[in-house]
This record gives structure tokens, sequence and C-alpha cells, in this order.
């Protein structure tokens, strides 16, 4: 199982930790794996260097972060001390996971950390890491660390009984991420980056990867054995259809495109069909800076993105061969050449 928690509901109460820590002890006890995704460096950060408002400038928010780090594991290590359960820490940036190398050392490290025992608390390299600061936040974090693990479920957790409809009433169960959508409504303070968009579109990543996701209520003590025990809490999102495979969920949730290799009707139909490579005849143009092996956008004359892969030839080498035949492929790039911008093994599409 991984467990989200974020720095609002973290924080919402001083017990939080003790009390998150006692329900994973007991899972452990049944002989339950569980890694944590612990939000909070900056918050804590922030507490400890008396500041009322989170910093808008990037060296001031790693400051931050690196001034509540030690504050956020050491929570966590006084939380789990009474149960004898060692804390480890796992810091990781978006490039750890956008490294295929890289993303299966950290697997098999979290691995190792599960078998001798210890609980994993993984959290964003707040730190150095400059563009998750800006852009990224911990759901999508968790979400990319279940594909990572194997998980059986994650559990994003957060201070409302699970995803509200517009009278307040929560929603025990979706099959549809679509159909929630309209119930999303954006976070009122500057604690945290999330929000329940956040936790719905990590939610979709992860069922597409067929990982069960439920989003629940971080103020109830038993919330984690609840779930565990089929009662009816938080709200469940099941997934639907065959998952993808890891590494195509991998091409196409973790890592970010370099760029777009804009396609023709004949292309974008053939793509869609889910069996065909993209042709350099296929393509009308190339936009952005990409090198051989970067992911790409593929997108339809109209605009519409197809899907995702990547890229065998940069973005020089793509405008060349742009509308090609095989027997022009050679003449273009002045060398032997292949005819497959992005192989079929190495795209996704949807």
């Amino acid at each position: 199982m991984v467990v989200k928690i974020g720095s609002r509901s973290l924080l919402a109460e001083p017990d939080r930790f003790a009390r998150l820590a006692a329900q994973v002890a007991a899972l452990r006890t049944d002989g339950r794996s569980v890694v944590l995704v612990s939000s909070g460096a900056i918050a804590l950060g922030r507490e400890r260097l008396g500041l009322d408002r989170r910093p808008k400038d990037m060296a001031r928010l790693q400051a931050v972060a690196a001034a509540g780090q030690s504050r956020l594991v050491r929570a966590w290590e006084d939380a789990f001390e009474p149960h004898g359960v060692p804390a480890a820490q796992v810091l990781l940036t978006h490039a750890d996971l956008g490294d295929r190398d890289r993303y299966l050392n950290a697997r098999r490290a979290l691995e190792a950390l599960v078998e001798l025992g210890a609980i994993p608390i993984i959290n964003e390299n707040d730190t150095v890491a400059v563009e998750e600061i800006k852009f990224g936040d911990n759901d999508q974090l968790a979400a990319m660390v279940a594909t990572l693990v194997g998980a059986d479920l994650l559990v994003l957790l957060t201070d409302v009984e699970g995803v509200l409809d517009h009278q307040g009433k929560r929603l025990p169960l979706v099959s549809e991420v679509d159909e929630v959508l309209a119930f999303l409504r954006a976070p009122t303070d500057d604690v945290g980056l999330g929000g329940m968009a956040s936790k719905v579109e990590a939610a979709r990543r992860a069922t597409l990867r067929g990982v069960p996701v439920a989003i629940a209520d971080a103020r109830d003590p038993e919330l984690l054995g609840k779930l565990l025990a089929g009662d009816d809490v938080g709200t469940l999102f099941l997934p639907k259809g065959a998952k993808l495979a890891s590494r195509k969920h991998w091409i196409a949730y973790t890592l970010r495109p370099k760029g777009d290799v804009i396609v023709d009707a004949g292309a974008a139909d053939a793509l869609r069909g889910g069996k065909a490579s993209l042709l350099p005849a296929g393509v009308l143009g190339v936009r952005g800076d990409f090198e051989p092996g970067d992911a790409v956008r593929l997108v339809s004359n109209e605009g519409l993105e197809i899907g995702r892969g990547l890229a065998r030839y940069g973005t020089v080498d793509v405008a060349r061969l742009a509308g090609a035949k095989s027997d022009q492929i050679d003449a273009r790039l002045g060398r032997p050449g292949s005819g497959v911008i992005v192989h079929r093994d190495d795209l996704v599409v949807g």
C-alpha cells in the first residue's frame, strides 16, 4: 500500500503523525507492506524560520524546504519509534523517475527498504528540484510511486470524507474519472500545492496502471484498517479496462514531453488504431527542442494530442524527414537512417 498525506492534512492537528504511524504499524503487524509519501517540508520550514506565508521566489522556497525536511523526518522517526519501526528518508526528483535506469534503481532500493523492515518516507527533493516546486505536487508523486513499487492500493489522505458532490455528499465509488470533474474546487490556502483536483488526476493516472485509489479522511484514526476491511469509507476509484504496461505508463505519465510532432490525418488515424508506428511520410512538422530518446507528444494538424512516445530522431532530423518516403530518408539525412520516427513499442495512444 502507498499512503500519501499532504501538508494541510498532516499539520491540521498535532497528533496526526502519531495516529498515522500507529495505523501503519498495525498494518505491518498484519503482514502488509506500506510506503508513505509525505509532504510538509516547506510548511514546517516556514514555521521553523518564522515566515507567515509561503515564499514566492525559488531560492527562498528551496531554503525553507531544507530547513523543514529535517524536522519532517524527525517527526516521523518519533512517531514510529514507539512501535519499533525504523523510518527511512527517500528524497526524489522528477529526474530520478524520468531516467529509466534511475527509475529501476529507485524501485530496487524501495523494495530493499521494505524487505529490511523499514517504512520509506518519500518526499520530493524540494531543495534542488526547481521544476517540482514550481509545477509538481506530491499527489502526482504518489501516483508515480504506486506504479514504481507495484502497489495494490494507493490511498490519498485529505481532510474531507472523500470526493463530495454539489450537495456535499460523499461519492463512494467512481469508475469514470470524468464523472467527478464538475465537483472539484481549488484549494483555499497556501499550505499545500494540491487540492482535490490534483488527487483526482493522480487517481486517473494510477488506475490506468491497474492500481485502485482511495481518497479518504485523514481525520479517521482507523481509516486504513477500515479500507482493507472493505468498509464504505472514502471514495474508491476502480481501474477500468486493460492496464498499461509498466514501461508505457512510464512514457505516458512520468516522462515530460520535450516537444511536439505534428502528423497528418492519415497518420493520426493509423496511430489511433494502436498498431502503427509513426513514419516520416505522416509527419507535417515539429515543435520544441528534443533529442533521440526524449518523450514527445504526437499532435494532429488540428492541435489534438493523439499520444506520446519516444522519438528516434532529434528535432532537426524530424524536420528534415517530414513527409519523406522511405526511399528519400538517407538523402534527406545525409546518412543511412531508420524509417521510423516513433516506434509503436515506444508509443502510448489515447
